[in-house]
């Protein structure tokens, strides 16, 4: 028969084991706590701005700011080249560089201004086109260290055949505006030229 003293001997001794174990998961749930609240604390003053950037209205908020900006500041260019344009064909002198000085400005700021559109357009695009090829490489089965080593160059693809586009695009549109503008630009110097009719 086994000895009931032995056994009470035993318990005093696992109930110290079980209160230090019971102290040291308390320490360690303490020290995760402790730690979140510096996270939380460290996180604080930047919590307005991720609670504001997670906000799909914020980013067409600044999506809409930049492109107000932008038009106003091709608005201001527009102008200035218009009314240099203006005192340089006062002269009766001047020939068709002028024109071509201008037409060529008018263009790229119109192939600048195209670019930035269709960037607004590709940047979504591009996104989801990178996430559907991790999806896909993820799902093949291939190991993380590959994956990421094709995801890069998958990404490096992506920015580059975007670009090639962006910059075919805006040249194209610089190309037809600078052409329209330079005729324009010459049809309304030969109407401001024209004398008055004497009858």
């Amino acid at each position: 028969m086994a000895d009931p003293v032995g056994r009470h001997r035993r318990l005093p001794e696992q109930e110290e084991e079980e209160e230090e174990e019971e102290e040291e998961e308390e320490e360690e749930e303490a020290k995760g706590e402790k730690k979140e609240v510096e996270e939380t604390a460290a996180v604080a003053p930047y919590g307005w701005a991720l609670r504001a950037a997670s906000q799909r209205r914020t980013w067409v908020g600044l999506f809409l700011a930049a492109y107000a900006a932008l038009l106003a500041a091709c608005w201001r260019l527009l102008h200035c080249v218009s009314s240099w344009y203006d005192s340089q064909s006062a002269a009766p002198s001047g020939g068709p560089w002028p024109a071509l000085y201008a037409s060529a400005l008018f263009g790229g700021l119109f192939g600048l201004l195209s670019m930035a559109a269709a960037l607004a357009v590709a940047v979504p695009a591009m996104v989801v086109t990178w996430i559907t090829v991790l999806v896909l490489l993820a799902c093949a089965g291939k190991p993380r260290q590959a994956l990421v080593r094709e995801g890069r160059r998958a990404t490096a693809d992506i920015a580059r055949i975007a670009l090639k586009v962006l910059v075919r695009e805006g040249k194209l549109v610089a190309a037809v505006c600078a052409v329209i503008s330079f005729f324009a630009l010459l049809y309304r110097r030969q109407d401001l030229h024209i004398p008055p009719n004497s009858s």
